[in-house]
């Protein structure tokens, strides 16, 4: 059991889906047009931006307040004092702006941005990749027959870090390259970079798009009410009844892939291409919608990819802020295609891996980074080579075989270790070894970012800082009790991946279940995938902007209702959260 000073676990961050958040964002709607200044309006959204922050990390704001004033430090969720990173990328990128607008010098110029640069990812790398790199150092240690003396530190990943670094080093780089003036006024920078609906997980906003709007008092009669409503219910479908849904599919099969068939593979994958889709998206489109209900634009950060007909286009569809930011700030900063053929494919390929791990620490990541660069290299040389007549007969099939490669790339990037644990409480960790030798107690249990779940992730079974990990074995043990297993891994990721892959690949699977595919299921995608391919092309038209305001009203409650009653009884985190 942890001691009476150690900290609690990490707090559950605030959704676009809770009902929480749709009181918290009308007080701050109601004040927020209620103010008549620009620039106090601008001070109530960045303090409301970083309350909304910082409590994905302190919890109860009244409670965390109480535990300070009375000096129980215990009594903190993990990470309490991450919100104070944000205020440092801030206060650092603004001096470095000044910075590099004062410099006399190129030279001086230079070494502000790398300043930037080495600091920014430098903490973003501390947090994101240091689990990583102990993790391998220790496995190579263990291979080696030795063991490592110092103790990993206990570090989880701030919530949105990894765009926020990159929304702020956007605006140095930027300055740096004389495509924008430094911002004098600390106020827009830090509302540019801590603005809540994009703050966690993005789309990443550039600051030529961003700080311009924050110039003006923005009047509520030009603000599109009814596109903003419309955009957030839809994103809340994306995400609550659509995602979450599928997400219980693709938890039961990845949880022990070798156990199901290919129909099931097929199944589970067209499933998590819908998921990570309608999560992202869905988030997204709530982001626009509560970002236009303040009078602020926000860019767009999907493009329907999945009716891409190359790879190249897909990049240009999904994920659009991060694909144009490792454009315009690592593809062309390594000399893009200023070179020779295999000077600009290296760039690519380099550029992709390291998109890859942006996503994760991890090497599955790379490889799925990998796999889109080799993809893209080979759409640079088909184009390059394909005769006129050719590239008409593979255009009819460019799109499946575009999602094919997508889909076929999701395995990795979805397929993390699966392991087999027993179900334990606080009160059953001393006599967990006793537990563990009953094989009839071991029960499939995955692992999230805060510890050890049911296969379904619905429930919390283990705390991650509970437990320790072998480097050798992959096995998760009882922290200070060897010997006291907790969770048993059965598989890696790039293990699951090949399993999934051979599933996918071959008629005979590997495995025989097949209650992954309830009835109806593929039904449901078919019908999924009309609906979205019909509001690609723009069929359903904008019916619902011509009806009197009543109407309107009416028809946006009755879809609400609905899509309150099909959602999951059990939220989820967007997935993008962990990255």
């Amino acid at each position: 059991m942890p001691s009476a000073l150690a900290s609690l676990p990490p707090a559950q961050p605030i959704l676009f889906i809770e009902l929480r958040f749709v009181w918290i964002f009308s007080v701050i709607f109601l004040v927020h047009w209620a103010l008549r200044t620009n620039t106090v309006r601008k001070v109530w959204l960045l303090a409301c931006s970083h309350a909304f922050y910082t409590c994905f990390f302190i919890g109860e704001p009244v409670e965390f307040f109480q535990n300070v004033a009375a000096g129980r430090w215990g009594q903190l969720h993990e990470g309490w004092w991450f919100p104070l990173l944000l205020w440092f990328s801030t206060f650092m990128d603004y001096f470095v702006g000044l910075g590099i607008e004062a410099a006399k010098t190129d030279r001086g110029r230079k070494l502000w941005v790398t300043g930037s640069l080495v600091v920014n990812l430098g903490v973003l790398g501390f947090f994101k990749y240091y689990g990583f790199f102990d993790e391998n150092v220790r496995a190579v240690f263990a291979w080696l027959g030795l063991s490592p003396t110092w103790e990993p530190l206990k570090i989880f990943l701030p919530y949105g870090i990894s765009f926020y670094t990159f929304q702020s080093l956007s605006y140095s780089i930027e300055v740096y390259r004389r495509h924008l003036r430094a911002e004098r006024s600390f106020l827009n920078l830090a509302f540019f970079i801590a603005f809540f609906p994009q703050v966690v997980a993005g789309p990443i906003v550039r600051a030529m798009t961003f700080l311009p709007q924050t110039l003006k008092r923005t009047d509520w009669l030009r603000v599109d009410a009814r596109g903003c409503l419309v955009l957030f219910f839809i994103g809340f479908v994306k995400k609550a009844c659509v995602s979450d849904n599928l997400a219980a599919i693709v938890d039961a099969y990845f949880c022990a892939p070798q156990d199901y068939n290919t129909l099931s593979a097929w199944v589970a994958m067209l499933c998590y291409a819908g998921q990570i889709y309608c999560d992202f998206s869905g988030y997204t489109d709530m982001a626009l919608g509560v970002a236009g209900l303040l009078g602020y634009e926000l860019c767009v950060n999907f493009n329907f990819p999945y009716f891409a007909a190359s790879i190249t286009d897909f990049w240009r569809r999904w994920h659009m802020s991060l694909s144009s930011w490792l454009r315009d700030y690592l593809y062309i900063s390594l000399g893009g295609n200023r070179g020779s053929k295999l000077f600009t494919y290296r760039n690519l390929m380099l550029t992709m891996l390291l998109g890859g791990l942006w996503h994760g620490a991890s090497w599955v990541f790379m490889l799925w980074g990998g796999l889109h660069g080799t993809a893209l290299i080979f759409h640079r040389e088909w184009t390059r080579l394909a005769s006129a007549r050719m590239v008409s007969v593979v255009k009819w099939v460019a799109v499946p075989l575009t999602f094919l490669w997508v889909l076929f790339a999701w395995v990795p990037f979805r397929a993390g270790d699966t392991y087999a644990g027993v179900v334990v409480s606080e009160k059953e960790t001393e006599t967990l070894g006793d537990i563990a030798k009953n094989s009839a107690a071991q029960k499939p249990i995955r692992l999230l970012g805060d510890g050890f779940y049911d296969r379904r992730g619905e429930k919390l079974l283990v705390r991650r800082d509970d437990v320790k990990r072998d480097p050798l074995t992959g096995d998760w043990q009882l922290a200070g009790q060897p010997g006291k297993i907790v969770a048993q891994r059965l598989a890696g990721s790039f293990s699951n991946t090949l399993t999934v892959w051979k599933s996918l690949a071959f008629s005979d699977g590997g495995g025989r279940k097949k209650d992954v595919c309830p009835n109806g299921l593929l039904i449901l995608l078919a019908v999924l995938a009309i609906v979205h391919w019909v509001n690609s092309r723009s069929f359903l038209g904008h019916w619902w902007r011509r009806i009197p305001d009543f109407c309107f009203a009416a028809v946006l409650g009755a879809g609400a209702a609905l899509a309150i009653f099909a959602k999951p009884v059990v939220y989820k985190a967007f997935i993008y959260f962990q990255f």
